[in-house]
């Protein structure tokens, strides 16, 4: 049995569906006093036409990592070296903007511009829009 929404939480989720993930939509909800998994977060995103993943795209490294077909390690280090622009969640994991990844794939640095041209571009467009 499925509790109903409230115009509030419903107001709440327009609000914030474009601009933060399922995780941080139900978080912010909870701080309000409503009570949402995850989950449902994410059926009411897309029974209201919205995508689960926010229009301000943000990446983690695993998943940029996964759709190039590279280690997350790899991507990490990019990070590390400063090619590549990225927010510190944790210990272990960062997010990248969509415009840092794209202005990355625009301009990459010397060293690794030959292995950026052998990504599909395809995939690359998938990434950054």
């Amino acid at each position: 049995m499925s509790i109903r929404w409230a115009e509030d939480e419903l107001a709440t989720l327009h609000e914030m569906a474009e601009m933060y993930t399922p995780e941080q939509i139900a978080f912010r909800l909870k701080r309000r006093g409503y009570h949402r998994t995850v989950s449902a977060v994410k059926s009411k995103l897309q029974s209201l036409g919205y995508s689960a993943r926010p229009t301000l795209d943000n990446y983690s490294c695993r998943e940029i990592a996964k759709n190039l077909r590279l280690h997350s390690n790899t991507v990490r280090n990019w990070v590390k070296q400063g090619w590549l622009k990225a927010k510190k969640r944790s210990v272990h994991c960062y997010q990248v903007k969509s415009r840092d990844l794209k202005r990355f794939f625009k301009n990459p640095p010397q060293s690794i511009r030959t292995r950026i041209s052998q990504i599909d571009p395809q995939v690359i467009r998938y990434l950054v829009g």
